[in-house]
């Protein structure tokens, strides 16, 4: 049975961090690149980050570039994503997703719910 199941979300005071994890299990985890995603209430799904298979390039949206960090540990099928300097803006639900280079067969997790506010 394939799951992704993130963690790590939560409330956090603007110019706080926050750092996501998303375990997989069910699957070839180092085969699938990783990426992280995020939607707010009323705003369609954007994309956050990537990151390849073997973690040797990674790329970002221009809204998270600098801020964020996605990384990813195969030995622990885990992924994360680090959240530096959080906005009022990042507030949403965090995805990730997983891709298989080839087959292009993709994974969703559930979600975790992020929210910046003083």
């Amino acid at each position: 049975q394939v799951q992704l199941v993130e963690s790590g979300g939560g409330l956090v005071e603007p110019g706080g961090s926050l750092r996501l994890s998303c375990a997989a299990s069910g699957f070839s985890f180092s085969t699938y690149a990783m990426s992280w995603h995020r939607q707010a209430p009323g705003k369609e799904r954007e994309f956050l980050a990537v990151i390849t298979s073997d973690g040797g390039s990674t790329n970002y949206a221009d809204s998270v570039k600098g801020r964020f960090t996605i990384s990813r540990d195969n030995a622990k099928n885990t992924a994360y994503l680090q959240m530096n300097r959080l906005k009022p803006g990042d507030t949403a639900v965090y995805y990730c997703k997983a891709v298989h280079g080839r087959s292009r067969d993709f994974y969703w997790g559930q979600g975790t719910q992020v929210t910046v506010s003083s």
